[in-house]
């Protein structure tokens, strides 16, 4: 399955808030379709797929690169549905989103694969580089990206930057300090449902 393109307000109708892929809220509360009022039981196996879906969109990763990030997980050790949440967290599209260097996270990755963002003073266009403690994020040198993204701050994705990056507005530079702590990731996951996901089909 490929990155998903399609109505983003059908997505969080029907899994809930998802901050990374859109800011509207949608006027209608129930999941879209011609049964989404009626109220129906949800298997376990739907509530699980629910869960893993919410990581896929909200993060804008294909089927393909979810299930690599969950192998390099468990062979991480500790908890794996912890350290599947901070590699998505950790990639430089979603890091440029958190820094409000951009509205939602494929906003971001049109930033970073454009050639406005600097890693460690190089442009780096890989969106799904993970960044590690010590990266410096910048940027780009030039008008137009600098233009951009002063816009995209006054109107932020989310109102607070984490605490693992330190944000300097007037230079905009950032520093990752640490690996992204839980309580700042801004997805209302159970990522433990998402390993039962996988443990079962694996």
């Amino acid at each position: 399955m490929s990155r998903y393109r399609g109505p983003r307000l059908r997505v969080v109708r029907r899994l809930g808030e998802l901050p990374g892929l859109s800011r509207k809220a949608p006027r209608k509360a129930y999941p879209p379709g011609q049964h989404g009022q009626a109220r129906k039981k949800k298997t376990e196996y739907a509530i699980r797929l629910e869960e893993k879906q919410k990581l896929r969109f909200n993060y804008g990763v294909s089927e393909k690169q979810l299930i690599r990030y969950v192998k390099k997980a468990r062979r991480a050790g500790g908890s794996t549905g912890l350290v599947i949440l901070q590699q998505l967290e950790m990639r430089l599209d979603n890091t440029v989103f958190r820094l409000g260097f951009a509205p939602t996270i494929p906003a971001a990755r049109q930033v970073v694969n454009h050639g406005h963002i600097t890693v460690n003073g190089r442009v780096l266009d890989i969106a799904s580089y993970q960044c590690r403690p010590g990266d410096v994020i910048a940027v780009r040198d030039r008008e137009a990206s600098k233009k951009m993204v002063e816009a995209n701050l006054e109107f932020p994705g989310l109102a607070n930057v984490p605490t693992h990056l330190e944000l300097d507005k007037d230079k905009l530079t950032a520093k990752v300090n640490s690996i992204i702590e839980r309580e700042w990731i801004a997805l209302n996951v159970n990522e433990l449902l998402v390993v039962e996901y996988y443990s079962r089909k694996a």
